[in-house]
């Protein structure tokens, strides 16, 4: 469903819309051809959205463009489902979300055509058992809940976009009046899927009927949309695309396929032939293709009009239409977005110029938007006779690129954070928002565009100035002006209001995250949208006033040691999320899944796998023999580890004399920070690596080496390690616990304190900067460049110390 509120952030860096595509092809018979006079087009939005979909990691997308009453062009790319090797094609079924707004809205209309409805009458008529608290005066109307100035909270109690129990819409919308008006009806756009899933539920006890199969037999049918419903009928989910999800910090998994309660508002499935054949009814003023008149042509322009606007208003929500402008031309459509999925339908109603794009990748779009709008910028060139306009590419700027230019640029107090990682850079506002990649232009210049952004451009200056769009930011200093350090140290400690609220709610498929920035309580909520909370109380926090829940608040619950177990925000309760983490320097545990025992007789007596190849000769040598302020705590030489038991017979730290230098360099960088190097691990002989795999339960294995492999740990290239402070001795505290099996341990979680998170970054810099990589699911385990010339080895400690011995002996 749609999760792109209507107001952005106007401030100094508005919030980024999405940008994303997608790539490969496959198109079938039919109306699914090419119309003469469009091959061009074809041809330059093919290489376009190939592009885009390789760029941005997009599973597959179906797109349709239509003219008219024909389907000029539709086609698919990539895969409906990889894994079982089914391509997407014009015929692949999608959940397409809030664009089931629309058929709900027109199913309406229908009946307001027909008098049995009335738009501006109280919705009490005809639900008389509707009553949220409304203590503004005045009353709901159908017209207000169809153009989003109900006033209502965005999102049920019961029945929300993120509750999986799959409640009755009767249920869902009976919870609203456990709710209270946000804003006096009529007088604020305020989007709210609640709101029109209590369109529906008029619809289900006007006509006594159950709204979905009401809605397939009295309107989609009748529409001639077979492939399309609000239910996921058999026909529909063999046809049905997977979806996936994916997060800032590395998460990518199969969405969730439960059903909405609120399923008028984003519980439809269809094709984009289905949704062409929309468009067409749409540009015939409500006439199926050979069958029935769906809606009056008046009642169409009813709809595209703006409400509660001036007279003259081009811009805004109409009857369930989203109304806007593309180069001086009416558009009307809706963005969908629901768990794995991303649609634009789109549609120049004056020009009979339509396009429908989906994606099976969580939240892109902005980059369904963005290829709609190139394609109709084509059409309608192509139409006009004109040259057709370029579609710009982009491509990663690069590690030295990307290092250069982080840092932190603020005009007037607000501004952006600019992170590199792996090469790419990464934009987000520092007043929340969404963040998105840094990229460069065929000519060289720098613009955002990523999976959730496209646009503003943006100019480095010579004197260390940023122009972002038409602002122009200053770049902070640091205490140190090493490359590592890239913006100012926070401060350790934070208020203690907010003890006992830092953490993780929620489910696994809808993490909200609270966490502190800048001296702020922060949101993160439906994986990518980060907002600054305003403190009203103790327990309470406000949204700000714009996003997705302006208006809205945090209410957190908690027990009696002052811990919140439960956030409800916007109305939605989300339970804390337990996680186990390295309190006071004691390890996360988990229980082996056999004895440890067992797990060493069974390594000892298995072998390294077979290798070929030309390696160096290999030269271990002790980490703190080169670096007197390297300080040991080998957790696997103690029962202080994940599994609780010991895994070595003594404590040492050794390493490919490359990489143990490199080490020490990185040791020296720190030290006129205040920090050392304090390591739990390096050379690592191979059986030990068998038994953490043999242990570990299976879905933790992305946080353990497979010993088919062999770890670079056993080569002698890697090493896990954290920070210390050198004034106390004691280790410094990041967002997450050594050998934490969590999220918390991945290098750009975003939860925790502004502290931690700069720790771990500081510690992450100064590694890759002596040619180390950080592991993508820890951000204490670090790989050196070389690890690939060096033997997996499977010698323990004690006959390295022997060899060291002999071998200085002689």
């Amino acid at each position: 469903m749609q999760r792109y509120g209507s107001r952005m952030n106007r401030r100094i860096v508005p919030i980024m819309l999405a940008a994303v595509a997608l790539s490969g092809c496959g198109r079938r018979g039919g109306d699914t051809g090419r119309a003469q006079g469009y091959d061009d087009v074809v041809h330059a939005l093919q290489s376009f959205v190939r592009h885009e979909r390789a760029e941005k990691g997009i599973p597959g997308l179906s797109l349709a463009l239509v003219d008219s009453q024909r389907v000029v062009w539709a086609a698919g790319f990539g895969w409906a489902d990889s894994t079982a090797g089914v391509r997407a094609t014009p015929e692949t079924v999608y959940r397409v979300g809030s664009v089931s707004k629309l058929f709900t809205d027109i199913a309406i209309m229908r009946l307001v055509e027909r008098g049995e409805l009335d738009l501006d009458a109280p919705i009490q008529k005809y639900l008389p058992s509707f009553e949220p608290r409304n203590p503004f005066g005045g009353t709901i109307t159908i017209r207000e809940l169809s153009a989003h100035r109900a006033g209502l909270t965005r999102e049920p109690p019961v029945g929300s976009y993120f509750d999986d129990s799959s409640p009755t819409l009767a249920q869902t919308v009976a919870s609203l009046n456990q709710t209270t008006l946000l804003y006096a009806p009529g007088s604020h756009t305020k989007y709210s899927n609640a709101g029109i899933a209590v369109l529906g539920y008029v619809l289900q006890k006007t006509q006594g009927a159950s709204f979905y199969p009401y809605l397939k037999s009295t309107l989609l049918d009748s529409m001639g949309l077979h492939d399309s419903a609000f239910q996921p009928l058999p026909a529909l989910e063999q046809r049905l695309a997977k979806g996936y999800m994916w997060s800032y910090d590395g998460k990518f998994f199969d969405a969730p396929t439960f059903q909405l309660g609120m399923g008028p508002c984003g519980s439809m499935y269809s094709t984009v032939l289905d949704l062409a054949r929309f468009e067409r009814i749409l540009f015939a003023g409500g006439v199926a293709p050979d069958g029935p008149r769906i809606l009056q042509r008046k009642t169409l322009d009813e709809m595209w009009t703006p409400q509660f606007a001036p007279k003259d208003a081009r811009t805004g929500y109409g009857i369930g239409f989203h109304i806007g402008q593309l180069a001086g031309h009416r558009v009307v459509g809706h963005d969908g977005a629901i768990y794995g999925f991303a649609t634009t339908l789109t549609a120049l109603p004056d020009d009979g110029l339509g396009v429908v794009v989906i994606a099976s990748l969580d939240g892109v779009n902005a980059t369904t938007d963005r290829i709609a709008n190139a394609a109709l910028r084509l059409m309608l060139a192509r139409r006009e006779h004109r040259p057709l306009p370029a579609l710009d590419t982009t491509t990663a700027l690069g590690a030295a690129d990307a290092l250069r230019l982080q840092g932190r640029y603020l005009k007037d107090g607000r501004g952006v954070d600019l992170k590199e990682y792996e090469g790419h850079l990464y934009m987000m506002p520092t007043a929340g928002g969404l963040r998105s990649e840094v990229r460069r232009l065929p000519d060289d210049s720098l613009v955002v565009d990523g999976r959730l952004a496209y646009g503003p451009r943006i100019t480095p200056l010579d004197d260390g100035r940023l122009v972002l769009g038409v602002d122009t930011l200053s770049r902070v200093p640091t205490e140190h002006p090493a490359a590592l350090v890239t913006r100012p140290k926070p401060k350790a400690d934070i208020s203690p209001a907010f003890h006992g609220l830092i953490g993780e709610y929620g489910w696994p498929y809808e993490t909200l995250y609270i966490f502190e920035k800048d001296g702020r309580l922060h949101a993160l909520i439906e994986w990518f949208f980060e907002y600054p909370l305003k403190r009203v109380s103790r327990d309470v926090y406000a949204f700000p006033d714009w996003g997705l829940y302006d208006g809205q608040k945090i209410v957190f619950e908690r027990d009696a040691d002052g811990q919140a177990q439960a956030a409800i925000a916007a109305n939605v309760t989300f339970k804390r999320i337990p996680l186990p983490g390295d309190e006071n320097g004691v390890s996360f545990r988990i229980t082996p899944v056999k004895p440890v025992s067992e797990l060493r007789t069974e390594a000892l007596k298995a072998s390294p796998p077979a290798e070929k190849g030309d390696f160096r000769k290999p030269d271990l040598v002790e980490l703190r023999s080169l670096d007197p302020t390297i300080k040991y705590d080998i957790r696997y030489a103690t029962t202080n580890n994940f599994m609780g038991h010991p895994f070595y017979t003594s404590a040492h730290a050794f390493m490919q004399r490359p990489a143990a230098e490199a080490v020490a360099r990185v040791s020296r960088l720190l030290r006129p920070l205040g920090y050392g190097l304090l390591i739990h691990d390096a050379y690592r002989p191979w059986y030990v690596t068998k038994m953490f795999w043999d242990g570990t339960p299976v879905d933790k294995h992305q946080f353990v080496a497979d010993p088919s492999e062999g770890s670079h740990h056993n080569r002698g290239c890697a090493v896990d390690l954290t920070l210390y402070d050198l004034k106390t001795g004691r280790s410094v505290r990041t967002t997450g616990g050594y050998d934490e099996m969590s999220e918390r341990s991945y290098p750009l979680y975003p939860g925790g304190t502004n502290h931690q998170r700069w720790l771990r970054d500081l510690l992450r810099h100064a590694m890759e900067s002596q040619g180390f990589t950080v592991y993508e699911f820890e951000w204490w385990h670090f790989d050196y460049k070389d690890w690939q010339r060096y033997p997996i080895l499977n010698i323990t400690f004690e006959q390295l110390a022997s060899q060291h011995s002999a071998e200085g002996s002689r």
